[in-house]
């Protein structure tokens, strides 16, 4: 049955807009008002599959989630992974078959709105479309910076750059405590991400911690010099656009 948005789902979208977007009462009253299917999916559980014609946009309200692509011999690459008020399939309002999985990396609570109440909402709200063209143009950046990370960084600088921008985005919508962000991910996704094995993964991780630069306690990680891992990183912080328009 749809409903009005739950507060947590809007709250997480609204929380997520507000970084790079500069939300009025209107646009605010307008997401309370959406229409939302709720579920609650576990760890590596498929939202949307590649090939999939999806009638609605999944808005992740807890938990984590990734794009991938797997070849015709089972090698998977990850795109991006996806944080709590993001809708990391939104371009299919527009492209209507999937060109991709759409993956939970955690327990996800999710948020399904049907394409025409998005339509609707971007007809009636401009100021909500431009920040929807917006985080896809941000997720455009995103990916530009990962195409990079992965083909031409080496994996010790893979792996803290891709430690900082998690870490980055987190802080933006109030998810880390004094450079410690929760990221329950396996070393194969983790690898995944970086296009990196499991043993080389493992290896890396350690050499991170040896360094005295990362911490990991289970599904924890904390970065404890950020400065030292800006500069292995190369890191710099303008394609993630963190701050609103004008």
């Amino acid at each position: 049955m749809e409903h009005p948005m739950p507060a947590n789902l809007a709250s997480a979208l609204i929380t997520k807009l507000s970084v790079s977007n500069n939300l009025d009462a209107e646009d605010i009253r307008a997401i309370h008002g959406l229409r939302i299917r709720e579920r609650h999916l576990d760890a590596g559980e498929v939202i949307v599959a590649d090939g999939d014609w999806p009638s609605d946009c999944c808005l992740i309200a807890d938990g984590f989630a990734f794009r991938s692509k797997t070849t015709a011999d089972g090698e998977r690459q990850v795109l991006s992974i996806h944080i709590p008020g993001e809708i990391p399939d939104l371009e299919s309002l527009h492209l209507k078959v999937m060109d991709h999985d759409l993956v939970t990396v955690t327990r996800c609570t999710l948020g399904f709105i049907a394409h025409d109440d998005l339509r609707e909402i971007i007809r009636r709200r401009p100021n909500l479309a431009s920040a929807l063209w917006r985080e896809t143009l941000i997720d455009g950046a995103i990916f530009r910076e990962w195409i990079v990370n992965v083909g031409r960084r080496e994996a010790t600088p893979r792996m803290a750059h891709l430690l900082i921008e998690l870490h980055r985005r987190l802080k933006a919508i109030g998810q880390t405590r004094d450079g410690e962000f929760g990221l329950p991910i396996t070393q194969t996704d983790l690898g995944d991400c970086l296009g990196l094995s499991v043993v080389h993964t493992n290896r890396v991780l350690q050499n991170l911690r040896k360094e005295g630069l990362v911490s990991v306690s289970r599904s924890e990680f904390h970065i404890l010099k950020p400065k030292e891992m800006d500069e292995l990183a190369g890191f710099d912080s303008t394609y993630l656009h963190l701050s609103p328009s004008t």
